[in-house]
């Protein structure tokens, strides 16, 4: 079996060489390189190709969500881990609208730092414990204050990710967007649109879109 081939991007040279001997004691895996910028990352990206690359969110020049956005823009095909001692929300939904695919906090163990990579490489999406835990409460505060407000939910009859799926598309996204926002497949997406097309009884995307702005659906933060 090929060696999973890892980039190490962080402004910390201690942390990196200790990430680097941690990675290199690992038999499948092979640390093809070391960035300390995200310029430099975005170039080693396209240079190396590697299978992962663990992301530091603070570095000079370029932050690590921007330095993500602009190496999947060129290699989709990277799975990129934030690594950070940032236990912050509004850094771990940036990292996920970015396209990171694991979020994980540098006091992590050895443990958690490899199987996170390993599980990216196979295609996954992986968040370390502290930081499921920390979406799991934020989602659930969510709930609890729609619950509290006893508002019912728009167009009841569509799960919690139709719904999620249907307000990206009212916001103009296609679909590798969405499957890139959500991490998840283009036939999953597809197949949520059936769903959203059939229960809404609507025949394309354009008639999905204008019920879905008349529900209030499809608003950008800025709006």
């Amino acid at each position: 079996m090929d060696s999973i081939r890892v980039l190490i991007v962080d402004d910390h040279a201690l942390f990196r060489d200790g990430v680097c001997a941690i990675l290199k004691a690992a038999p499948d895996i092979d640390v093809v390189g070391e960035a300390a910028r995200g310029k430099e990352a975005v170039l080693k990206a396209q240079k190396l190709t590697p299978d992962v690359i663990l992301m530091d969110i603070q570095m000079p020049d370029m932050n690590g969500i921007e330095a993500t956005e602009r190496i999947l823009k060129l290699k989709p095909e990277i799975g990129i881990i934030m690594i950070t001692m940032l236990e912050d929300d509004d850094f771990l939904f940036a990292a996920m609208r970015a396209g990171a695919r694991g979020y994980v906090l540098k006091g992590a163990d050895k443990a958690e730092m490899l199987k996170s990579i390993r599980a990216v490489a196979d295609g996954e999406a992986l968040f370390g414990p502290a930081i499921a835990n920390r979406l799991s409460n934020f989602f659930r505060d969510l709930k609890g204050i729609s619950s509290e407000r006893g508002k019912p939910p728009v167009f009841p009859d569509l799960t919690d990710r139709e719904r999620e799926v249907l307000d990206l598309i009212a916001q103009g996204w296609n679909n590798q967007e969405i499957a890139d926002c959500l991490h998840i497949t283009m036939k999953t997406v597809s197949n949520h649109i059936s769903n959203i097309f059939n229960k809404l009884q609507v025949a394309d995307r354009s008639q999905a879109i204008v019920l879905a702005k008349d529900a209030g659906l499809g608003k950008t933060k800025n709006q």
